[in-house]
């Protein structure tokens, strides 16, 4: 027999829309977080509009069950996790552009509108959604809301809560409210959308997003180095913040992630070096000769073997796919936890070393990428499938990782967010003084704990 909760969001939403079978919700009560837990619901809402949420948000307060919003799937922290016993509402179906404004240079979208697909259909328009995380072709704008997510071009463009002007959401009460504005200036009230950007679906559940657009970008030239060690690329990293330039995209790559997108994909990228730096620089005319110049001098001089601009953008073209082939290509070998610690650039070079002492330290395989421009960097740890010793030897190193990050000035997470994985993490990071503001925050407007509870918070 149905739960009492499955019962209550049958009045309002059709059969065929909530699904309850064991082999029908298995594969929509997870994210991609390897070592995440995840129960199973006891029923999964495929939502085709607001009121939907707000009848499952509803039922959910009355019957005190957890409710779980999830997009794609792609996060890597554990955020979407089913509870034993949730209801987990899936948002993908709700992917509409409701609306592309060119003169005010915004859009109206549902939270299921594939990030890619808002930047396809604005760039019609001559205008350019920026955030762009490597998930891009596949995450939805809802999930990206949900994690503040970051991407390729952040380090010069900012991230997701930056381009958020307006929200509308189904608070815990089940209320649908619209935090933020259209106007190009607001300082009214408190900043609430901007409180709810990252709150990973603990503060509510986002039913539409109004995103600031800009202008496309001028074409970018591409610059690559090729470097003997991953400190070496790490002080180039330093040295072109120092130069006081800012390139539109500055990521890494290892040796580990090129061979094994090399092994996937065949695309003859294997290269003879430790770490690759790649550099875009979108400033137009002479201003961009000059930054890629000095990008390629700021490698040359930190060591790299071999730095140059691209003359064929084919190839440069194939090093930025690898770049957002990594994480799947790595996948293939074992199960994959994905990091997401921040430092202070200063300490890129730092912190890169002591992540390879750390896999030495332990035995483990840990691959590199980053955002290396911003000091977002995501090493990966593989452990061989069923090898219980590597698993827990890499969860040691896990949580080293988090904390030379935090003792570089660095936090836990850049763009994943804290889930499941990272609350340990976040309560190392905050004062507890901050962590109780966060709890009086969680009680304000989720007054009876329904909202995706046991994420983020310990």
């Amino acid at each position: 027999m149905s739960a009492p909760v499955v019962r209550a969001i049958l009045e309002h939403i059709p059969v065929e829309r909530v699904l309850t079978a064991p082999e029908s919700v298995e594969g929509l009560s997870r994210d991609q977080a390897a070592w995440a837990p995840y129960g199973r619901p006891a029923a999964v809402v495929r939502a085709t509009c607001t009121q939907d949420v707000v009848a499952v948000v509803r039922a959910c307060v009355e019957h005190r069950t957890p409710v779980v919003a999830r997009g794609a799937g792609t996060g890597l922290s554990g955020g979407a996790n089913a509870i034993d016993g949730c209801v987990v509402v899936a948002l993908d179906a709700m992917d509409e552009i409701v609306e592309v404004n060119p003169l005010e240079q915004l859009a109206v979208v549902q939270p299921g509108v594939v990030n890619d697909d808002l930047r396809t259909a604005v760039a019609a328009h001559g205008l350019w959604y920026p955030p762009d995380p490597a998930s891009s072709p596949w995450s939805t704008i809802g999930g990206n809301v949900a994690t503040n997510a970051g991407g390729l071009c952040c380090v010069k463009y900012g991230v997701t809560r930056d381009y958020v002007l307006a929200l509308e959401m189904v608070n815990g009460l089940g209320e649908v409210v619209r935090l933020g504005r259209r106007t190009a200036k607001g300082v009214a009230g408190y900043d609430l959308a901007g409180l709810v950007v990252g709150s990973e679906g603990t503060l509510g559940i986002v039913t539409e997003v109004t995103v600031r657009l800009r202008p496309l970008p001028a074409p970018a030239t591409t610059i690559a180095g090729f470097f003997s060690s991953l400190t070496d690329a790490g002080t180039a990293v330093r040295a072109i913040a120092a130069a006081g330039v800012t390139p539109s995209a500055l990521e890494l790559i290892d040796r580990h992630c090129l061979r094994a997108v090399d092994e996937w994909k065949n695309m003859g990228l294997s290269a003879d070096a430790e770490a690759v730096l790649l550099a875009r620089v979108d400033e137009p005319g002479e201003a961009g000769h000059a930054q890629a110049e000095r990008v390629v001098a700021c490698f040359r001089e930190a060591g790299a073997g071999w730095a140059e601009r691209s003359t064929d953008e084919q190839e440069a073209d194939a090093l930025l796919a690898a770049r957002r082939l990594a994480y799947p290509a790595l996948e293939r070998l074992g199960p994959v936890v994905t990091e997401d610690v921040c430092v202070p650039k200063e300490h890129v070079p730092e912190m890169l070393g002591r992540i390879e002492k750390t896999a030495a330290r332990h035995d483990i395989v840990i691959a590199n990428i980053a955002h290396a421009g911003d000091g977002n960097l995501h090493p990966m740890l593989i452990t061989p499938p069923g090898d219980d010793a590597a698993k827990d030897r890499a969860q040691t190193a896990f949580d080293e990782i988090i904390a030379d990050a935090i003792a570089l000035g660095g936090t836990v997470t850049g763009e994943h967010g804290v889930g499941l994985l990272k609350r340990r993490g976040l309560a190392a990071e905050v004062a507890p003084e901050v962590m109780a503001m966060h709890h009086a925050v969680k009680r304000a407007l989720d007054p009876h704990g329904v909202l995706n509870p046991g994420k983020v918070l310990t």
